[in-house]
């Protein structure tokens, strides 16, 4: 005879679908979690902080014909604006002295919107323009004044320990050229740009005891 009673349930049979779904949802958010949230997140911290560090611009040390490293000054840095319609706009011209410490130096003007463009310009204007200057044992052989425009200036030789008295365009000039020792006195304007090219002017005009010498058609003196 047939009963209602109902059988049992095995210990290990599995639970209603219903039951399991939530379990297997959180596997599945664990999973996703470890996936995305670990390693993938972890990697495109690791590229995006790679892609916002700053690069550090590596300029080549510029260098004479002969292989001699130029020392290079900047003078003087001018601003000027120009007015339109939208507002201003700034631009900059800067002046610079290069020279290889062992008797060449030479100038150089340029132009940009930016400060950093400019003085790239200038410097490569000066590297391309250097003279060959006369000196004697760190410092110039004789007086000598000059002018150029507006600039007057006048150098004088100075004994060992002496230093160079100068300033402005003119110390720029002669740290560049490699002067040790000199006196030198800027007499006429004070604009930068005259008193560079009145001093290089008159270092281009200095000539030591053997040229002098070899322009009067006599002998070199030899020494004891």
């Amino acid at each position: 005879m047939a009963t209602n009673e109902e059988t049992p349930k095995p210990a290990g049979e599995a639970k209603p679908a219903g039951d399991a779904a939530p379990a297997a949802d959180n596997n599945n958010n664990n999973s996703n979690n470890n996936r995305g949230g670990d390693n993938r997140g972890g990697g495109n911290n690791n590229r995006g902080g790679g892609r916002g560090q700053r690069r550090e611009f590596v300029r080549e040390v510029p260098t004479d014909k002969d292989g001699n490293e130029l020392v290079e000054k900047v003078v003087f840095i001018n601003r000027c604006a120009k007015v339109v319609k939208g507002g201003r706009r700034f631009s900059f011209s800067a002046l610079v002295v290069s020279g290889n410490s062992k008797g060449s130096v030479g100038f150089g003007f340029g132009k940009a919107n930016e400060v950093s463009e400019c003085i790239q310009k200038a410097s490569g204007a000066a590297s391309k323009n250097l003279n060959k200057v006369s000196l004697h044992e760190g410092t110039i052989p004789h007086e000598i004044y000059a002018e150029f425009g507006g600039g007057k200036v006048l150098l004088k030789p100075a004994s060992p320990g002496t230093g160079i008295i100068a300033g402005g365009g003119m110390r720029a000039v002669c740290e560049a050229v490699g002067i040790k020792d000199v006196l030198a006195k800027s007499m006429g304007s004070n604009n930068h740009a005259n008193v560079v090219k009145a001093t290089l002017k008159a270092l281009s005009e200095l000539r030591n005891r053997d040229e002098v010498l070899t322009l009067r058609g006599k002998k070199k003196e030899k020494a004891i």
